[in-house]
C-alpha cells in the first residue's frame, strides 16, 4: 500500500486554515467524504471528523501528526461545547458569569 506523505499534498497555511476554520476548510479544501456520517460529523463534531480522517489517510506516514490531531480534536470539541453551555446558561440567567 502506498503510504501518503500529508506534506507533499498540504501546506502549513492548510494546517492553519483546519486549525482555526475546520468546517469551512472542510467544505472548500477537502475531497474526502461526502457520505451521511461525514456530513453528520462536519456538523456536529469537526475536528474529530478531521482526526477520523487524518487517521485513515496518515495514519502511517504522519504518526506524530495524527496524534497532535487527535489531542486537538478532544481539546477544541470540549472547549467549544463549554463555551456554548456558558452562553446558553448566561442567556437564561444574567447572573450567571
Amino acid at each position: 500500500m502506498n503510504e501518503v506523505n500529508f506534506w507533499n499534498t498540504h501546506s502549513i497555511w492548510f494546517v492553519i486554515a483546519m486549525f482555526f476554520f475546520p468546517r469551512l476548510t472542510m467544505l472548500f479544501a477537502t475531497t474526502f467524504g461526502g457520505g451521511f456520517l461525514y456530513w453528520i460529523g462536519w456538523i456536529f463534531a469537526p475536528r474529530l471528523t478531521v482526526a477520523i480522517i487524518a487517521t485513515m489517510l496518515y495514519g502511517q506516514s504522519n504518526t506524530i501528526l495524527v496524534v497532535l490531531t487527535w489531542f486537538w480534536a478532544f481539546a477544541g470539541e470540549s472547549t467549544e461545547k463549554t463555551v456554548a453551555r456558558r452562553q446558553r446558561l448566561g442567556s437564561r440567567n444574567n447572573n450567571v458569569p
